[in-house]
């Protein structure tokens, strides 16, 4: 793996991590706004309850995704291996690699 590969790939793990980030600070807040407009329009009824259960199942396969399978995608991979074959006029991506080495 040449050093912009490995560039790339910290780069996109690091986007994802990111990202997830975004997803989970995104889902607190907005959940306690739902509690608090809960609380404050119908204390008898806990409503809030079922996008907190949900948007959190969301967010925790979210966190399953970028932190356990982070580098297991492999319908991924073999979308981006056609993608190179079809702009590449055949190559894949360890010829793409060869050339940035040199």
């Amino acid at each position: 793996m040449t050093q912009t590969e490995e560039y790339q790939q910290a780069r996109r793990r690091a986007e994802a991590k990111y990202g997830f980030f975004k997803h989970a600070g995104v889902y607190a807040a907005v959940m306690a706004l739902l509690v608090v407009i809960n609380m404050v329009t119908s204390p008898q009824a806990f409503w809030f309850i079922w996008p907190l259960i949900g948007w959190g199942l969301a967010v925790a396969l979210h966190g399953v995704r970028v932190y356990l399978l982070a580098d297991k995608n492999t319908v991924l991979d073999a979308l981006t291996e056609q993608e190179l074959r079809q702009s590449g006029a055949g190559r894949t991506s360890k010829d793409w690699g060869r050339d940035a080495a040199g």
